[in-house]
């Protein structure tokens, strides 16, 4: 084997922990010796090792005079675990393979100069866009401060997403609404608009086979309307968030969360998406999964506010000028200023077509 599959052998590794580290990165290592891997490991879980220490503890002793291909730059700073740039020192390692560097101020090329300091030979950028990519989650919410958003529909052929009367159950393919649930239990939170709550009565969990994670639960709801029958409010399947503006009724509020809710309550009378999102990364949301209906998609397509597109369109024609389409509100008036998208992926789902796209960033 070469540096290179070794390389990717890590970034399969971390791979393989999608949505369970949150709020930390996908971290995966290697670890070689005599063209021998001797130690591998995955970062898991928020709070437990990362992956460095997993590899470094299955080699043993020989660590000493080893190879480490690690997919981020070793930590340098104690958080709930102490800095892993420390233990590759400790352990006799000569040589690291790095392939992207951690943004994060709290490291930000720290563990690599600590590692060089010590007579570590450092290699950076192997697969480093593979690497990236794997976490542009962390990125995205290390460098902003907010959740990386990702907007999903679900629409016939010809862009509609429910008949002229309404009917919407189910225009995509049972295959295309398990593929949803698996990217429920990959983000930290769901969101949708009070309408769909008031209408549907979802639970919106992840329903996987085998078990998941469910998504934190955020509803937009500026008045207040949400039922308070509703799943959402009593099932006590994830913890739910209402989003709602300044004039909101207090004794609704004091009600809500007498029941376990937690209420948002933004500074305008009106649900302004960015501070929205502000608010969610506070309280260490990193990722939203916007299943709303088309006013609320409409929003967050008129304030550029998401990173990732991800559409599900089935082979049927519904046709009608009034029937709904994926985006509401005022829309777009001038070519020019549309949001031009990068198609990262397209794939067949059962009989539907799910295509991942992503704004296309400034200067290409």
């Amino acid at each position: 084997m070469k540096d290179l599959d070794y390389m990717e052998l890590a970034i399969n590794l971390a791979k393989a922990t999608t949505g369970q580290t949150s709020p930390n990165p996908h971290v995966g290592a290697v670890l070689v010796k005599d063209n021998q891997i001797v130690g591998m490991g995955a970062h898991l879980k928020t709070g437990e090792p990362h992956a460095e220490v997993h590899a470094i503890r299955m080699a043993g002793d020989k660590a000493l005079g080893a190879t480490l291909y690690v997919t981020l730059e070793p930590c340098s700073h104690f958080g709930k675990t102490p800095p892993c740039s420390n233990l590759v020192i400790e352990s006799g390692i000569k040589k690291v393979f790095v392939a992207s560097m951690d943004p994060n101020p709290l490291v930000a090329g720290g563990g690599i100069k600590k590692m060089l300091a010590a007579g570590i030979e450092v290699e950076a950028g192997l697969l480093k866009d593979e690497a990236e990519a794997l976490n542009k989650v962390f990125f995205h919410y290390i460098k902003t401060g907010l959740p990386y958003v990702t907007l999903k529909t679900a629409t016939s052929l010809d862009g509609k997403t429910a008949t002229t009367i309404g009917e919407s159950k189910w225009i995509t393919s049972e295959e295309s609404r398990k593929d949803v649930h698996q990217f429920r239990h990959t983000h930290d939170a769901i969101l949708v608009g009070v309408n769909t709550v008031i209408k549907d009565n979802p639970s919106l969990t992840a329903r996987i086979k085998g078990g998941g994670k469910n998504p934190i639960r955020v509803i937009l709801d500026t008045n207040l309307r949400t039922p308070f029958g509703s799943r959402v409010v009593n099932d006590n399947e994830a913890k739910t968030i209402i989003v709602t503006g300044c004039e909101a009724d207090s004794d609704q509020i004091k009600k809500f969360t007498e029941n376990g809710v937690e209420i948002i309550t933004l500074e305008s009378p009106r649900i302004q998406i960015f501070d929205m999102l502000k608010k969610l990364g506070e309280r260490g949301i990193s990722s939203v999964y916007v299943e709303g209906g088309a006013e609320v998609h409409g929003s967050f397509l008129k304030e550029n506010a998401f990173q990732q597109v991800v559409t599900y369109i089935a082979p049927k024609l519904i046709g009608g000028k009034t029937a709904p389409a994926a985006f509401g509100g005022d829309g777009i008036a001038h070519l020019e200023d549309t949001v031009s998208l990068d198609i990262k992926d397209v794939k067949k789902i059962g009989q539907d077509i799910r295509i991942i796209a992503e704004p296309v960033s400034e200067g290409g």
